[in-house]
Parts: structure tokens; C-alpha cells; sequence
């Protein structure tokens, strides 16, 4: 059985690229990932774009924890996984409070922010950060990253403001960092349950983009040794900048 959405020419071309970078987010691209959520929403709305994507978001992890299952840094995500429920509470509150047309505002700010955040750093070196940062500083960039994440599948910025100035060793970060999303994600899920977004033709359309982000999970970890990174990351953040601003003029209108 084909999906309803995927006979749509617009969802279609909308959902492969939003997979595909999905896909090459999650294989070695860090971050490019994040776009996926406001592309599908420029043609779904940004609370249905979110529930589709976030069942491949769901496989993709099971991946990253089994590889590094026995790698991570407990004490981060004791303080920062509880704060990140938190926040998804408070989105959840939101989208199920707020007018699609406010979702849209919020998702395209989000997005335009992602991406000019993103584009000073790779223009200027990284933003000076202490070796050290407080609890109280964790537990707020978790709150955050608990909203960015239920709202647009975009909460690394904020994990990684305080996760990355303490200069883990790579497996244990990249440990750190697939538990602490793979479990957020799981959180996420009843959250969209109480939403009623997990319709059957959602469920079945993510189903059918399945194979597309495994191939393409497989695919970025080839690309990631082999292509220019900062001109792709270039691109890609200068599409999610283009999208946020459309989002944002939608929920205006």
C-alpha cells in the first residue's frame, strides 16, 4: 500500500531530501540533519512534519547506541536527560496550545537561528566557551534541547554548548551523544501520541522513507571521508536559513 502523502509530487520531493539529509546527518554530517523537520513542514505543517520524521529518527538511533553502547559519560546525561524532559513537556504544552500558524513562527525562527548560529562558527572558529561550565548551565541547555528537539529534531546546539567544551574523548562523546538523543526521541513519543499525530498514513509513510535513511545513514559515512565538508555544511545551512525565513513569513500571514 502506497501512503496517502506520497502521492503528492511536492511531499515527495520534500520528504527524499529531507531523508537523505537526515541520513547524512546521522552518518557523519553533524547537524545537517536539522533542516529535515522545517523542509517536510513547508508542505505538511511543522507538528505533522515532526511526527513523520521522528519514527526514522527512532531506527536511525538504535544504530548509534548499539555502537556505542558501552561508551558514555553518565554524569551528563543524569543531569541533562531529566531537563530535556522537561522541555519537552513545555513544547508539547505549546503545540498543543498554539495555532498551526504560531508552530510555523516558532519552527522558521528556530531554523533561521540554527543556521546563522551555525554559519558564524564555521566562518570564525568556534564560540569561546569555559573548559568547566556550571550544572545549572547544563541543566537549562537540556531544557532547551528537550524544546528544540520536540518542536524541529534540532537539539544539538544547545547539548553541544555544554557538552563540547568538556572535551570528552571522541567514542565517549559520540556515546554521550547518541544515548542522550535516542533516549529524548523515546520521550518525544507520547508526546506526539497525545498530539494524535501517529496516524496510520503517517506511520506508514515513514515506514515507506525507512530504507531511503538507512541507505543514506550508510552513504554520509562514505561522503564524510571523501567531500569538502565545510562547503556542504555552507550550502546546507544556507538552505535552512531560506526555509526558516518562508516558515516564518507563513506564520506571519
Amino acid at each position: 500500500m502506497i501512503p496517502p502523502l506520497i502521492h503528492s509530487p511536492t511531499f515527495l520531493l520534500a520528504a527524499v531530501t529531507a531523508t537523505i539529509l537526515l541520513g547524512l546527518g546521522k552518518g557523519g554530517f553533524a547537524g545537517v540533519g536539522a533542516i529535515a523537520t522545517p523542509l517536510v513542514a513547508l508542505v505538511t505543517g511543522p507538528v505533522q512534519a515532526a511526527a513523520i520524521i521522528l519514527p526514522i529518527l527512532l531506527a536511525q538511533d538504535a544504530v548509534g547506541v548499539w555502537a556505542f553502547r558501552r561508551v558514555w559519560h553518565s554524569g551528563i546525561l543524569a543531569l541533562m536527560i531529566p531537563a530535556a524532559a522537561l522541555g519537552v513537556f513545555l513544547a508539547w504544552f505549546f503545540a498543543a496550545h498554539l495555532p498551526e500558524s504560531a508552530m510555523e513562527l516558532l519552527l522558521g525562527l528556530i531554523s533561521v537561528v540554527f543556521a546563522a548560529r551555525s554559519l558564524w562558527i564555521q566562518r570564525n572558529g568556534a564560540v569561546p566557551a569555559p573548559r568547566d561550565p556550571p550544572r545549572w548551565l547544563g541543566g537549562l541547555m537540556g531544557v532547551a534541547s528537550g524544546v528544540t528537539s520536540q518542536i524541529a529534531h534540532a537539539g544539538q546546539p544547545p547539548f553541544q554548548i555544554y557538552v563540547l567544551p568538556q572535551r570528552l574523548p571522541r567514542d565517549s562523546l559520540l556515546g554521550t551523544t547518541a544515548i542522550f538523543f535516542a533516549t529524548v526521541n523515546w520521550i518525544k513519543v507520547p508526546a506526539y501520541i497525545a498530539l494524535g499525530q501517529f496516524t496510520r498514513p503517517q506511520l506508514l509513510t515513514s515506514a515507506a522513507l525507512l530504507p531511503l535513511a538507512i541507505a543514506s545513514t550508510l552513504a554520509g559515512v562514505w561522503l564524510a571521508r571523501r567531500i569538502d565538508a565545510d562547503r556542504f555544511y555552507t550550502v546546507i545551512y544556507i538552505m535552512m536559513a531560506v526555509v526558516g525565513v518562508r516558515l516564518v513569513f507563513e506564520g506571519l500571514a
